[in-house]
């Protein structure tokens, strides 16, 4: 049994189709990858001596009923009951928190195709990211395909490109600016809500591409699902508010929200490829191969964090057990705990460095020296 692959974003689909562009060749890994063949048969040696599934877990379905329950009710309680800012601030906090939540479960899970077998229910759980305010759509091929095919590669991961409003990686050109970024950036990753919601995702549709790679502009049910997602969305955030509170207060609320998901969205993700240990490496220009295999690339570009801390890793998805995630994205999450005993073995056996920070703050600390790194000129480090 062959437990996932490294794009597809549903078992037993294919992964959505990409045209490269003549700027951006396509990259090649290193093969055989004897690693992963090793890795796939210890994790289906896994499930095959515990009896569990890699999918369709009652766990996941109880958390999903938990975290979105979360959302409905905060949601309730900040237009029926926030008559005052000391108790709407709070519960538009409380919000940001519950809707991050269910972005890093429900919907991730979803969109790669790791809640359940059924295909149906993959995507129902993958348009709740539409309802939050995003594009399960872009989201697919942005991330799945992108992001987990090309890690931390510049020119090719538009996770790591924020423009010139950062530098991520060595191989972008750093600005003058920069050297201060280590402390202006973690505020502008509050405005990463706002910037998907209202300017990423339609620019990605009308002109289907993403990072270089174009991909084709959704039809039929997808281009409805599109559209109605965003229409709910603002509906939420901007209709059904304004028939109870002024519109300043509802913008107020509305940036108080966003920059709490944005914080935690960027956090979670900054800290398991922009930071220390972390490589970033690029393929050969002539070949373009890059000289590990893409399981190995998978270990060398990721940092676990925290991997005891339980109530994190139920908050966000498991997300902090980001090398397993990428070696198995097609594997609930809920799986992960279990699994990085197995891969941390077999990083061992192959002589493969596995990183991991022990806590939270350590990772936010490699983040942030990372950050003050890149922003260095070449002549003050």
């Amino acid at each position: 049994m062959i437990i996932t692959s490294q794009s597809e974003t549903e078992p037993r689909k294919a992964a959505p189709r990409f045209i490269e562009d003549a700027a951006v060749p396509p990259l090649k890994f290193h093969s055989p990858d004897g690693f992963r063949r090793a890795l796939r048969e210890r994790v289906d040696a896994y499930f095959a001596t515990t009896g569990r599934t890699p999918r369709d877990c009652p766990q996941m379905y109880a958390k999903s009923a938990i975290v979105l329950s979360w959302c409905a009710v905060m949601y309730t309680l900040l237009i029926l009951a926030a008559g005052t800012w000391w108790l709407a601030a709070p519960l538009a906090l409380l919000l940001g928190l519950s809707v991050a939540t269910a972005a890093f479960t429900v919907q991730h899970d979803g969109n790669h195709g790791a809640y359940s077998n059924q295909r149906w229910i993959n995507k129902l759980a993958s348009i709740t990211l539409d309802l939050l305010g995003g594009s399960s759509y872009v989201w697919a091929r942005k991330h799945n395909t992108i992001h987990h095919s090309y890690t931390n590669v510049s020119g090719h991961d538009d996770d790591i490109n924020i423009g010139i409003l950062g530098r991520l990686s060595p191989q972008q050109k750093r600005l003058k600016f920069h050297r201060v970024q280590h402390y202006y950036l973690w505020i502008l990753y509050g405005f990463l809500p706002v910037k998907w919601q209202v300017y990423d995702d339609f620019r990605d549709v009308i002109v289907g591409r993403i990072a270089g790679h174009r991909f084709p502009r959704p039809k039929g049910w997808d281009l409805v699902t599109f559209i109605a997602g965003k229409a709910f969305f603002f509906s939420l955030a901007f209709v059904i508010p304004l028939f109870f509170y002024p519109w300043w207060w509802v913008l107020a609320l509305y940036g108080i929200m966003s920059l709490v998901l944005g914080i935690s969205l960027s956090v979670v993700f900054q800290m398991a490829h922009c930071v220390e240990e972390a490589e970033f490496p690029q393929a050969d220009p002539e070949t373009g191969r890059i000289e590990s295999s893409w399981a190995e690339h998978q270990v060398e570009t990721t940092v676990d964090f925290a991997p005891r801390n339980r109530v994190l890793a139920w908050l966000i998805g498991g997300l902090n057990f980001q090398i397993e995630h990428h070696l198995f994205p097609q594997i609930c999450h809920v799986h992960y705990p279990a699994l990085a005993r197995v891969v941390e073995e077999t990083c061992r056996d192959f002589k493969l460095k596995y990183r991991a920070h022990e806590t939270f703050i350590a990772g936010i600390v490699s983040h942030f020296r990372w950050l003050r790194r890149m922003g260095m000129s070449p002549h003050s480090r």
